[in-house]
């Protein structure tokens, strides 16, 4: 059996799955903050699960200097041995994958992007992330951070894009402060004077949508350009906005270096449940 691990800001997913098939799944709260609290919660959760083979998924990835966390929005995370503690917490040897790359694996093995050769998988969350498969395999890189356009800065920032946002990450304009949820709520915030959630801004159709499709498309453009993928699948709170699908491959053509546009925008097959999925099939791959 394979035991896949999610370890989200907000919750924390466990699934065990036999073959391609679910077992059990489980939700619980995460320990924001409370570093000791993570490592528990995600061992408890294991045991829950049973025996097998784990695989976790971290929103940030593992230096590969150091061997500790860099690069994530969960910050208590920041700097930690955390693969070294949840094996000992735990009692068997863990694989550990940013949460993308688990969310591209799980969309290229069995999701909206099978049978394609490149796939590219984008988290539209509270955070913004990505991960790249090439022929059923993650692209990680030397780095450890094939895939991280969030922290790219937003390509040719329009009068309405200014001033640029500062970001957790220290710098400022990254793609994450402009298309995560939280993003889209204060550009319409500044915009109306109005503190909305994402969800409701969305279902008003305001023109803070129509914005945060020009800047998808840029930035996705951008991508397309680099990476040639032969299919994007868009994961998220963000993903279940219908319209991000026929608007912004409209808008993408005039950013793509490129007289025709093949590559496909669609949607994860497998929801909220995919990255803990993907963080099961680091064993298969």
């Amino acid at each position: 059996m394979r035991i896949g691990i999610d370890l989200g800001g907000t919750k924390i997913e466990a699934i065990a799955l036999e073959r391609a098939r679910e077992v059990l799944r489980k939700r619980v709260p995460t320990p924001r903050g409370d570093y000791a609290g993570t490592i528990a919660a995600v061992a408890s959760l294991v045991r829950e699960m049973g025996e097998g083979t784990v695989g976790i998924g971290i929103p940030g990835a593992l230096s590969r200097v150091t061997g500790l966390v860099k690069n994530a929005n969960s910050t208590w995370l920041i700097g930690k041995p955390l693969k070294e503690d949840l094996e000992r917490a735990i009692g068997r040897e863990v694989r550990l994958e940013n949460d993308a790359n688990c969310f591209a694996l799980s969309e290229a093995t069995d999701g909206a992007g099978r049978g394609a050769g490149v796939v590219f998988g984008v988290i539209l969350g509270t955070g913004v992330g990505g991960g790249v498969v090439v022929h059923g395999k993650v692209l990680t890189g030397p780095n450890a951070i094939a895939g991280e356009w969030g922290h790219n800065p937003l390509p040719a920032p329009a009068p309405e894009d200014l001033p640029l946002p500062g970001c957790y990450c220290g710098r400022s304009g990254c793609i994450e402060t402009y298309l995560s949820g939280p993003g889209l709520a204060r550009d319409y915030e500044r915009a109306s004077g109005k503190a909305l959630a994402a969800e409701e801004i969305v279902s008003l159709q305001d023109e803070a949508v129509a914005r945060y499709e020009k800047r998808l498309a840029r930035a996705l453009a951008s991508v397309i350009n680099v990476l040639d993928p032969d299919v994007i699948v868009l994961g998220g709170g963000m993903s279940n906005v219908e319209r991000l699908y026929t608007q912004v491959p409209r808008l993408w053509s005039r950013h793509v270096f490129s007289d025709h546009v093949a590559t496909r925008l669609v949607r994860n097959a497998h929801g909220d449940s995919s990255g803990v999925r993907g963080a099961a099939w680091l064993w298969d791959k």
